[in-house]
Protein backbone atom coordinates (compact mmCIF):
# COMPACT_ATOMS: atom_id res chain seq x y z
CA UNK A 1 0.00 0.00 0.00
CA UNK A 2 1.37 3.41 -0.97
CA UNK A 3 1.94 6.01 1.70
CA UNK A 4 0.97 9.63 1.09
CA UNK A 5 1.85 12.63 3.24
CA UNK A 6 -0.43 15.65 2.90
CA UNK A 7 1.06 18.95 4.11
CA UNK A 8 -1.77 21.50 4.00
CA UNK A 9 -2.76 24.21 6.47
CA UNK A 10 -6.38 24.61 5.30
CA UNK A 11 -8.37 22.15 7.42
CA UNK A 12 -11.16 21.55 4.89
CA UNK A 13 -8.72 20.81 2.05
CA UNK A 14 -6.54 18.64 4.29
CA UNK A 15 -9.52 16.66 5.59
CA UNK A 16 -10.98 16.22 2.12
CA UNK A 17 -7.70 14.93 0.74
CA UNK A 18 -7.16 12.63 3.70
CA UNK A 19 -10.65 11.11 3.51
CA UNK A 20 -10.54 10.67 -0.26
CA UNK A 21 -7.09 9.08 -0.26
CA UNK A 22 -7.95 6.73 2.62
CA UNK A 23 -11.14 5.69 0.80
CA UNK A 24 -8.98 4.80 -2.22
CA UNK A 25 -6.86 2.53 -0.01
CA UNK A 26 -3.82 4.70 0.66
CA UNK A 27 -2.09 5.02 4.00
CA UNK A 28 -2.20 8.75 4.77
CA UNK A 29 -0.44 11.05 7.23
CA UNK A 30 -1.27 14.73 7.48
CA UNK A 31 0.46 17.87 8.73
CA UNK A 32 -0.73 21.46 8.94
CA UNK A 33 2.76 23.01 9.09
CA UNK A 34 5.93 22.58 7.07
CA UNK A 35 8.14 21.71 10.04
CA UNK A 36 5.70 19.02 11.17
CA UNK A 37 5.61 17.65 7.62
CA UNK A 38 9.41 17.46 7.54
CA UNK A 39 9.44 15.44 10.77
CA UNK A 40 6.68 13.16 9.49
CA UNK A 41 8.65 12.50 6.32
CA UNK A 42 11.43 10.97 8.39
CA UNK A 43 9.18 8.72 10.46
CA UNK A 44 6.41 7.94 7.95
CA UNK A 45 8.60 7.51 4.80
CA UNK A 46 5.92 8.50 2.27
CA UNK A 47 5.93 7.45 -1.36
CA UNK A 48 4.30 10.76 -2.31
CA UNK A 49 4.00 14.18 -0.68
CA UNK A 50 1.08 16.50 -1.50
CA UNK A 51 2.46 19.90 -0.53
CA UNK A 52 0.75 23.27 -0.16
CA UNK A 53 3.01 26.11 -1.30
CA UNK A 54 1.68 28.71 1.12
CA UNK A 55 2.16 27.37 4.65
CA UNK A 56 2.22 29.52 7.78
CA UNK A 57 5.71 28.55 9.02
CA UNK A 58 7.71 27.57 5.91
CA UNK A 59 6.74 28.14 2.32
CA UNK A 60 6.22 24.95 0.38
CA UNK A 61 9.25 25.58 -1.83
CA UNK A 62 11.49 25.56 1.25
CA UNK A 63 9.91 22.34 2.48
CA UNK A 64 10.55 20.81 -0.93
CA UNK A 65 14.18 21.99 -0.94
CA UNK A 66 14.77 20.46 2.49
CA UNK A 67 13.13 17.19 1.50
CA UNK A 68 15.33 16.96 -1.58
CA UNK A 69 18.46 17.85 0.38
CA UNK A 70 17.75 15.27 3.10
CA UNK A 71 16.96 12.62 0.50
Amino acid sequence: MARILVIEDDRSIRTGLEETLRAKGYEVAVADRGEIGLHLCQSFSPDLVVLDLMLPDLEGFEVCRRLKREG
